[in-house]
């Protein structure tokens, strides 16, 4: 069954942690939805990789989140992983609000 989005993305330029097991990637939000985002690298986690991932200004967001889809350069756009959050909090799911408001009205 193919995944699909229930929130809008809005483009993002945040920097972001995503660590899993022994990797930890260090690269900058594509896209931002209350759902999941977009992380650009060109060292994409496997497809079904749990993560915990730290992003946003002052105290920042941390939720768990899964790599639903990984592209590398080449495959038709820019590489990075699409992540969907699997674990928050309500105060991360209101900094999210808040920050995808923020974002969007830029």
């Amino acid at each position: 069954m193919p995944y699909s989005r229930k929130h809008q993305r809005i483009p993002c330029h945040l920097r972001c942690w995503c660590e899993s097991d022994n990797v930890t990637v260090y690269a900058y939000l594509g896209n931002l939805s209350e759902g999941g985002l977009f992380l650009r690298t060109s060292t994409p986690l496997e497809q079904g990789t749990l993560t915990r991932v730290h992003f946003g200004a002052e105290n920042g967001v941390q939720a768990e989140a899964r790599v639903r889809w990984a592209r590398v350069e080449g495959q038709g756009g820019p590489p990075g992983m699409g992540l969907s959050f699997e674990a928050i909090d309500d105060a991360a799911k209101v900094a999210i609000r808040r920050l995808v408001y923020t974002e969007q009205t830029n």
